[in-house]
């Protein structure tokens, strides 16, 4: 991919702020630098500076100032894309933004593409590609977990992985593919039972990785969690007064709430994406019947089910029956249901069955009132597996998911071909197979099309 020309784009948020800053990168930066900017100290030019210096000055078009700015300089290779780069503080206005751009382009640069400066970092060597991947998760992170996983992974910690996995069977590959060129004396280079025990400790650590994807997917988007229950049992109270507003229309009528609304909150770190659905009821109302369809489909996706009742008029056996209806939504080994008995604030004696509702772990509540909301909190953190998170390496990228299980497949291949005494040729052949999608996911291995397909999903300016 050709890289020989210089963009610039706006390295901050646009609008209205108190700095903005541009950041320009190519062979010719430093000499559109040159053209567009006036040192305080006249002897200065930025073609000449150090890297790692800044330099205050004006940029002028003719004798036209547009602002007084600073100008941070990062020789190559010593800069974020490798290149010659520089970066302009300038005043957050949009016109002032605008204005330097305009003079950028006149200059000879182009506007960058949605993440162009970290795709010439990529091809520069800067970093590998899962860990450019990265940075795009890092920006996007709205909570601690999301970023530390970003973290993680941008510091090289699953490329890691990914690398040793692939430099042992690269060795391997290398003895079978030395035994095709001898095919015809018969001989056998590559010791079997070592490749049997890499291939299962292979199958062990990618198995692992692929099973992690459930987990880190909606760490990094936020745990989804369903609150369901009832008409009128306190759903929508629940949800406002968990999300500390009033995102849902609270009413005595029955049916109020038509289809699901969500929202997201962060609890220590650890992001949690509510979704308030239709009370769950037969109802010959076709667009209440909507909302309750939907709700069962908001329960296959839900990892944690809230399943709310009225604690002052439900009775056990009750609740029993509306988990037996559900039983095939929320019978998943991965998905933890929590029991909020609602209403607290109604009670005049004991519940009956309060003795079952206690060993089933309820956590009673008044919505109404805001009581003993943080228990909720507590049941929702209970739920989340934090050794998982902290010890492990967690796969959070749906590209690199995919190329794990292909990688998966194509070792498991080898395997049985190893077992079955399949011809050498096709034992290679599966090997190339494992290493092309391990390879892909840091960019050992990769064209125009993937790149593409992941940096136009940056932010332009990254």
């Amino acid at each position: 991919m050709e890289t020989k020309d210089t963009i610039c784009a706006l390295a901050t948020s646009p609008g209205t702020a108190a700095i903005a800053v541009i950041r320009v990168s190519g062979p010719e930066a430093f000499a559109i630098a040159d053209k567009v900017f006036k040192p305080a100290k006249k002897d200065r030019k930025i073609s000449t500076a150090e890297s790692h210096t800044i330099h205050f000055g004006i940029i002028a078009m003719g004798n036209e100032m547009i602002d007084e700015v600073l100008v941070s300089v990062f020789r190559s290779p010593h800069s974020y894309t490798g290149e010659d780069a520089i970066e302009i503080s300038c005043h957050g206005s949009p016109y002032i933004q605008q204005k330097i751009l305009e003079l950028l382009l006149k200059n000879d640069a182009r506007m960058a593409k949605p993440g162009e400066f970290t795709l010439r970092a990529f091809l520069n060597g800067k970093f590998d590609l899962s860990q450019a991947e990265a940075v795009a998760d890092l920006i996007a992170s709205n909570s601690k977990t999301a970023h530390d996983l970003a973290i993680d992974q941008m510091r090289g910690g699953f490329s890691s992985k990914i690398n040793n996995l692939r430099k042992e069977l690269i060795g391997f590959a290398s003895l079978i593919e030395l035994e095709l060129d001898f095919s015809e004396e018969d001989l056998e280079f590559a010791d079997r039972a070592r490749l049997f025990d890499l291939l299962g400790k292979m199958k062990a650590e990618i198995s692992g990785l692929v099973q992690s994807f459930s987990v880190g997917n909606v760490l990094k988007s936020g745990i989804p969690v369903a609150i369901i229950g009832k008409p009128n049992v306190g759903k929508s109270t629940l949800l406002n007064t968990i999300l500390q507003e009033e995102k849902a229309i609270v009413s005595e009528i029955p049916g109020t709430t038509r289809d699901a609304i969500e929202d997201t909150i962060i609890i220590d770190g650890i992001a949690f994406r509510f979704i308030d659905t239709a009370g769950l009821r037969n109802t010959d109302d076709r667009v209440e019947s909507i909302g309750v369809e939907r709700t069962h489909e908001k329960i296959r996706k839900a990892r944690i089910v809230l399943f709310v009742f009225d604690v002052s008029t439900t009775t056990i056996d009750q609740i029993r029956e509306v988990i037996d209806e559900h039983r095939h939504l929320i019978d998943d080994p991965a998905k933890q249901v929590i029991l909020v008995g609602n209403k607290i604030d109604q009670l005049v004696e004991i519940p009956k069955g309060f003795k079952d509702l206690v060993e089933m772990e309820t956590v009673f509540v008044s919505a109404k009132r805001k009581e003993n909301i943080n228990l909720i909190s507590d049941s929702l953190l209970k739920s989340v597996n934090r050794d998982l998170i902290t010890d492990n390496t967690i796969v959070s990228n749906a590209r690199h998911y995919e190329a794990l299980t292909r990688s998966l497949e194509a070792v498991e291949q080898v395997e049985m071909a190893l077992r079955q005494n399949i011809p050498t040729d096709l034992i290679a052949s599966d090997i190339r197979q494992a290493l092309y999608h391990l390879g892909t996911i840091t960019g050992e291995v990769t064209n125009e099309d993937i790149l593409d397909n992941i940096f136009r999903n940056f932010c332009i300016g990254k």
